[in-house]
């Protein structure tokens, strides 16, 4: 994938931590239509953490499992994404969600060119797929102070990206350097 999609300092291969093995989830980058495309997914309302929810594909390891075989491997396993076809570009830093207590990591990867998704609807309500672009522009995201943090949102298609997903997509565009 061309240098020029790299919109943020990616890091390398996160250490192995000691405790809980980390969770973690694969930005996937694609282009399409002259766009470069970000993949998120809704997941559904009935899921027991943050059902209804725009996402990355991605979740808790397996035993043994490195941040990046689970990125890999839940990618395939929520939307159908290939394995072999994802170049890794990096890593944005581990991030923790407030609701499910565990260190997320973020993989970057990158497709050659549009995927063919199967989504398995027991996980993922809907496949998004916007252009990195809109992203990019301050002015389309709101923030709440909640206290002790600041909550960011963006209004996209008509669902809410939010939360932890949110601060990594800030990351992966710029907008959130502060790392």
């Amino acid at each position: 994938m061309e240098n020029k999609w790299r919109t943020t300092r990616l890091l390398p291969a996160p250490q192995p931590a000691g405790g809980e093995p980390r969770a973690a989830v694969l930005a996937c980058l694609y282009p399409e239509g002259g766009a470069v495309r970000l993949l998120l997914i809704k997941r559904p309302a009935h899921m027991p953490t943050h059902g209804g929810d725009l996402a990355f594909p991605g979740g808790k390891p397996q035993p043994g499992e490195t941040p990046l075989r689970t990125a890999l491997r839940e990618a395939e396993e929520e939307v159908g994404l290939q394995p072999d076809n994802v170049e890794i570009l990096g890593y944005l830093p581990d991030i923790h969600t407030v609701t499910y207590v565990r260190m997320v990591t973020p993989v970057v990867g990158c497709l050659p060119a549009p995927p063919d998704l199967t989504p398995d609807p027991g996980e993922v309500e809907a496949v998004l797929a916007p252009p990195l672009d809109v992203f990019r522009d301050e002015a389309g995201w709101r923030a709440e102070d909640w206290g002790n943090r600041t909550v960011h949102f963006f209004d996209l298609d008509g669902e809410t990206l939010w939360g932890a997903t949110a601060r990594m997509v800030r990351r992966l565009v710029g907008l959130d350097e502060g790392y």
